[in-house]
């Protein structure tokens, strides 16, 4: 349970945007949940809904008390290390607490270990459970002034009052066969440090219910494939995003602050200290350029890119706005295999299922992912 993993992860410290799309009974069904444990009913219709970081903590709470009033049990601060497996199908999780070790004898697991469960992927390739790498995004986070973002979007900075905060999404394809696409757009929100390993610098955003805050930031990343990995390892991906890390915890002065620049500096190829446009990371910032801790075909693609989303939103190459670093942990960089049923192909009774397994982009493709694997496995 941190950050990233547990009621802490999509709990505490996500703004809990709900990517609906098109309504179906499942997706009915997760919102419904959702306002059962004290979301507002608009988010049945809205487009583009979020529950807010200050609101999120008490309904995922509200959630697990649903849960534990049916019967379910919270294991908190504990690491599940194995999974017993007898005759090919599943007999036991095996989970460490407080230096003692606890079995659970079970025929069924289902695993919904988030995307930044490490330790818990590699337990799995060392027992065999068929998996494979899977491409990812990598990039940094961009700040703009809030309402300067406003200003861009609705050409009339005044309509926020009756509009909300606004927001955007962008994409670039370039002619080398990547992608770069704005990501997890937080208006009026903050870029937090989300790190989940001693020794990384990770960036997230996040935004409160009334998204006021006086920058908006996104993840600007770029699309990696198997192909740039170090090796052909299902954990490749893992490492590619370690690496990353790490170098920018180390150019950050290794006290967690993360590396920065404004864009001005960034686009010429350097890197220039922060202006008018504070970054809100907070805990601390170092100014370097992306190029120290980002492979250049990262860094080479955001310039392309950049300057398209800024051909298509003039200003948004806008020379004060920062960028922070690293953003790594966009989705899973594996893919836990499993069949029609939901099932592992090997391990019987073994269910991998939402984004950390690689089946899901978001909170409620994820949460609907989990339902319908439910449905099939009690067929």
């Amino acid at each position: 349970t941190n950050i990233q993993l547990g009621e802490g992860g999509a709990g505490a410290f996500s703004d809990g945007k709900l990517k609906v799309g098109g309504m179906d009974e499942y997706k009915h069904f997760v919102l419904e949940a959702f306002i059962s444990a004290g979301a507002p009913e608009d988010i049945l219709y809205t487009v583009g809904a979020h529950l807010g970081t200050d609101k999120l903590p008490s309904i995922v709470a509200n959630l697990r008390r649903r849960i534990i009033s049916l019967g379910g049990e919270f294991i908190y601060s504990a690491r599940l290390t194995d999974i017993r497996i007898k005759d090919g199908a599943v007999c036991e999780a095996v989970y460490l607490k407080d230096g003692a070790e606890y079995r659970i004898p079970t025929g069924k697991i289902f695993l919904a270990a988030g995307h930044s469960a490490k330790d818990t992927f590699t337990m799995l390739y060392e027992l065999g459970v068929p998996m494979q790498s899977k491409g990812f995004g990598i990039g940094m986070r961009i700040e703009h002034p809030r309402e300067y973002i406003n200003g861009l979007v609705y050409k009339d900075g005044e309509l926020a009052a009756s509009l909300g905060t606004a927001s955007y999404h962008l994409v670039s394809h370039l002619p080398s066969g990547r992608s770069v696409y704005s990501f997890c757009m937080c208006p009026g929100g903050t870029v937090v440090a989300a790190a989940s390993e001693a020794g990384g610098v990770v960036t997230n955003g996040m935004s409160e219910y009334k998204r006021d805050a006086d920058n908006s930031n996104a993840a600007l990343l770029v699309s990696v494939t198997p192909s740039d990995f170090s090796s052909d390892s299902p954990l490749a991906g893992l490492e590619l995003q370690r690496s990353i890390e790490r170098l920018a915890f180390k150019l950050g002065g290794g006290d967690y602050s993360a590396p920065v620049t404004r864009l001005s500096g960034f686009m010429r190829g350097g890197c220039d200290a922060p202006r008018s446009v504070a970054p809100s990371y907070p805990v601390g910032h170092r100014v370097c350029a992306p190029e120290e801790f980002l492979p250049e075909y990262i860094t080479d693609s955001l310039r392309l890119g950049i300057r398209d989303f800024d051909a298509w939103m003039p200003g948004f190459d806008y020379p004060d706005a920062v960028l922070t670093g690293s953003e790594t942990r966009s989705t899973s960089p594996i893919r836990v295999l499993r069949d029609a049923r939901g099932e592992c192909p090997t391990v019987k009774g073994l269910y991998p299922i939402g984004e950390g397994a690689g089946y899901a982009g978001g909170i409620v493709s994820s949460a609907v992912d989990g339902v319908r694997i439910a449905e099939l496995a009690k067929k």
